[in-house]
């Protein structure tokens, strides 16, 4: 089995700021997996990563005699990856200007590597559909496609844990619970997409699911939570109030009540008591969102876009955000009224005006996190925090 790496298109890692300022493209959650974790399970076998330089310490590359070189933000399926599998050394799959894969020895990664040139490959066209993430409000719109998928990868030849007969479930359409799942007097409605409760995770009573949805693993549903899919919470992180068509990356808490809707959030975020966002003009029009590489607000296309939060960042109680607000990383937003629809990284404040939040105070606010999960902040991430501090400081200005 050749050695797998997923690379970064420089464009696209433009257009999924700032999600991508604190891992690869493919590090993205979208559907119940990461798209790393999706093509890991597909080739069964480890990966490595094509990053940004400033990533590359925590993110490490591996290359091998012989490799799959795959694009991060392209997502796996069966007839994608026969078409990736039978390719032969040195060859490129594409469509149109898109590099799906590359099949190459360890000369030919390196050039890739270096010098980002294609044509030094035999290229092969890929006419079927391609499902691939390429703006930030793609981890919502296509999270019902994804979430079925991984569904159905991940519990293939399974066997679901029973619920007990406290919980409701409507319909009969897929659910499947994991081991050590404790769900008692929920309601899970599967006519309109599947359900997975992951493992050692946890349903309070009163809570109303509609799939798709997914819960994965050691994180909870509060008492008497609303869900409407498609809706993603990741690992470790609790969630309450009323959640609509949403992907919680993980390690994030919105644990009281609040709207969440057509929403991202990524890592170590935590939404204080009461905290609602907008999805929808008053006026009916397309959303328009800050664009890092225009440095300008442009339309989504959309009609319902919400709110997305980078790694670190938190709110406080009662915080209100504007339809299609972008926040950064590692900022600090509390008071009354709405703040502006985009926050930088390290800013500190609300509708009354932003400060600098300093990054030694950034990293405090980190460590005592991640402590109470039992991890550290290492080396590597303060670095990688350092860098988003200095990239984002015309911004804050």
């Amino acid at each position: 089995m050749p050695n797998l790496i997923l690379f970064d298109e420089p464009k696209i890692r433009e257009q999924l700021l700032p999600f991508t300022y604190t891992r690869p493209i493919a590090e993205i959650r979208i559907g119940i997996l990461t798209i790393t974790k999706k093509w890991e399970q597909h080739f069964n076998t480890a990966s490595s990563f094509i990053t940004s330089e400033y990533l590359k310490e925590k993110y490490l590359l591996k290359i091998e005699d012989e490799n799959f070189i795959i694009n991060g933000a392209v997502l796996p399926n069966e007839n994608l990856v026969k078409a990736i599998n039978a390719l032969q050394l040195n060859e490129c799959l594409v469509q149109h200007e898109t590099i799906i894969a590359i099949r190459c020895n360890r000369d030919k990664a390196e050039n890739f590597i270096h010098h980002f040139l294609p044509g030094i490959f035999e290229k092969k066209t890929y006419s079927e559909a391609l499902f691939q993430v390429s703006h930030v409000w793609d981890i919502f719109s296509k999270n019902a496609e994804a979430l079925t998928a991984d569904f159905d990868l991940i519990t293939h030849g399974r066997v679901s844990q029973p619920l007990n007969e406290t919980n409701t479930v409507i319909g009969n359409g897929k659910i499947f619970v994991d081991e050590g799942a404790i769900v008692n007097a929920a309601i899970f409605n599967t006519t309109t997409g599947c359900i997975y409760i992951g493992k050692d995770t946890e349903v309070m009573e009163g809570s109303v699911v509609r799939g798709p949805f997914a819960l994965c693993e050691h994180s909870t549903l509060k008492i008497s939570t609303k869900i409407y899919g498609a809706t993603t919470i990741g690992p470790h992180s609790k969630v309450g109030g009323e959640i609509n068509n949403s992907v919680i990356f993980g390690f994030s808490n919105k644990a009281h009540d609040g709207f969440l809707g057509n929403s991202v959030i990524g890592e170590w975020c935590n939404l204080g008591a009461d905290t609602n966002n907008s999805n929808l003009k008053n006026n009916y029009v397309e959303v328009k969102l800050w664009n890092y590489e225009a440095e300008e607000f442009t339309s989504t296309g959309l009609q319902f876009c919400g709110l997305f939060m980078g790694d670190h960042s938190k709110c406080g109680i009662n915080t209100m955000f504007n339809t299609g607000t972008l926040v950064g990383v590692s900022a600090n937003i509390f008071g009354s009224g709405f703040p502006r629809n985009f926050v930088p990284s390290f800013s500190w404040g609300g509708a009354q005006g932003f400060t600098t939040f300093q990054v030694a105070k950034a990293f405090e606010v980190a460590e005592k996190v991640m402590e109470r999960r039992g991890l550290q902040l290492t080396v590597a991430d303060k670095k990688i925090l350092e860098y988003i501090f200095y990239s984002e400081e015309k911004s804050r200005k």
